[in-house]
């Protein structure tokens, strides 16, 4: 058996052995890749020299075509100048004949003007002589003309001129008439249309209200009631409402007489309520009269606001709706206000919806457009322009209080707003029973209507129609020309708007006739 140090070294012989022909074989292994590789990297070599062989013949190849191109194009472009040259040239030389061609034709024309210039002379020359020759026998013609006509050549202009402006005065007026006549044939059937939908579409009960100024008693001895011991009561009741009370023979009637219907509709009211309840004193007239004040004017608020919400309207000032309730009291022609008003703004409504305006805007003009009769007689100007300064102050918009201002033609109207206004309240005005006027009144404005007419020149007769809303003028057939009667109803028209005062519109019809007679024997 062997001993340990022996085993030891056997065993280390064996493993540096094991690692000399592990070495060995690595060594080989790497050999055997390193050829591997080397034969690799050769073949490499000679595949990329055989490559860059071809590359560099292909581009000696196209070097070569290159250059061969670049020979073409600039011997094509050398051929090309060569031409151009040569055409410059040709073109030169054509240039220069033509040059010499137009000098010897200015040469030609030189002198032909010359001749002309020399030729233009003598006629100018001769032209003269005729001139002043002419001028001669012209002044010898007018020297004989005026003698044969026994006026001078001023006078004969002016008798020209006259006539050519009578004959253009006679074509305007012809022009005129057929212009307008189509004008209001177009117009009429127009505002037919859109007065008649507006008509049609409004129905309501028209009711004349009138300011009842008179207290039926139960008997005559409440007369002395309300006189009252020493007439302290009727004293009382006067000094409360500011109305004057009427007490005489007429059987059981008390006449309650005041210019502002609001306070009489206050008397009117308390003395009822005092006849109702039989104490009749001075403290009990006081506070039947405070309570009548408190529901008058609750009545003119809960009125306009009615109005308001007939119309639809909204954001009205109260102010405003308490001014259009006092209208129910107030009456122009037996016409109520407030009535007339919402009727007013009903028909500015529907002539607005015809004429696609703002609907909203004509109702609330129309309302609004009587407002200033509302207020008291102290308040200085015309009841439009006091109207117009009130919605002005209350918040109203510039369409509206220009509306309300040119109702009556004070101011003139700028919008269609202000139209459809004025239409409307003529509407309203005009309907039949609508107003009521005084008989002198109404006689008086015949006869300054046909006063007026009658003044003109060449009018015979004057006849005023239909309450005075048409005038026939009979011309004198001699005198005047159809022509002239046009222009004569216009001028009569004017001097009407500018000299009268009528409600609604005045129609001026002149009529001029040719009348032959024979007598058959």
């Amino acid at each position: 058996m062997l001993s340990l140090p022996v085993a030891v070294a056997i065993a280390i012989i064996v493993l540096l052995l094991g690692v000399a022909v592990g070495t060995f074989l690595q060594r080989r292994s790497e050999q055997a890749r390193i050829g591997s590789a080397q034969s690799q990297v050769d073949k490499i070599l000679k595949t990329a020299g055989a490559e860059a062989e071809t590359i560099k013949r292909n581009a000696e190849l196209e070097a070569k075509e290159i250059l061969f191109k670049a020979k073409s194009a600039a011997e094509e472009e050398s051929r090309e100048k060569l031409l151009e040259t040569q055409r410059q040239q040709e073109r030169l030389l054509k240039r220069e004949e033509t040059l010499t061609k137009k000098e010897d034709g200015l040469a030609t024309k030189e002198s032909e003007l010359g001749k002309k210039e020399q030729d233009l002379a003598r006629r100018e020359k001769a032209a003269e002589a005729s001139a002043r020759q002419s001028g001669e026998l012209l002044a010898k013609a007018d020297k004989k003309l005026e003698e044969l006509a026994s006026m001078t050549r001023d006078q004969a202009r002016d008798l020209l001129v006259k006539q050519t402006t009578d004959e253009a005065k006679q074509l305007a007026a012809a022009e005129i008439k057929k212009i307008e006549q189509q004008t209001a044939e177009e117009a009429r059937e127009r505002s037919t249309s859109i007065i008649a939908s507006a008509i049609q579409r409004f129905a309501s009960e028209y009711v004349t209200e009138r300011t009842v100024s008179v207290v039926q008693l139960p008997n005559d001895d409440m007369k002395g009631r309300i006189i009252g011991r020493e007439g302290r009561n009727i004293r009382a009741l006067e000094a409360a409402t500011g109305v004057d009370l009427v007490i005489d023979d007429t059987p059981e009637a008390v006449i309650l007489s005041c210019f502002n219907p609001v306070r009489r509709e206050v008397a009117r009211l308390s003395l009822t309520r005092l006849i109702a309840d039989g104490r009749i004193h001075p403290s009990r007239i006081e506070e039947v009269v405070k309570r009548c004040e408190e529901e008058v004017e609750a009545g003119c608020k809960e009125a306009g606001e009615q109005a308001v919400f007939d119309l639809g309207l909204h954001r009205v000032h109260p102010e405003l709706v308490k001014l259009i309730g006092q209208l129910k009291f107030r009456s122009a022609y037996a016409q109520n206000l407030l009535q007339h008003s919402v009727e007013v703004g009903l028909l500015a409504g529907l002539i607005a919806a015809e004429l696609e305006v703002s609907v909203k805007q004509a109702r609330r003009a129309g309302l609004l457009h009587d407002i200033g009769k509302a207020v008291e007689h102290d308040t200085e100007g015309s009841h439009a322009k006091v109207g117009a300064e009130i919605a002005k102050k209350l918040g109203e918009s510039p369409k509206i209080v220009h509306a309300i201002a040119a109702h009556h033609g004070e101011e003139p109207p700028a919008s269609v707003l202000a139209y459809i206004v004025d239409a409307a309240n003529l509407l309203s005005n005009q309907r039949p029973g609508a107003r009521r006027e005084r008989l002198h009144t109404y006689i008086q404005r015949l006869h300054d209507l046909e006063k007026l007419c009658k003044s003109q020149k060449g009018v015979e007769r004057v006849y005023a129609i239909q309450a005075g809303r048409e005038v026939r003028v009979i011309l004198e057939n001699e005198t005047m020309s159809d022509e002239q009667a046009v222009i004569l109803s216009k001028d009569l028209a004017k001097k009407v708007e500018g000299e009268l005062t009528y409600p609604g519109q005045i129609r001026i019809c002149v009529v001029r006739e040719t009348r032959a007679s024979s007598m058959a024997r």
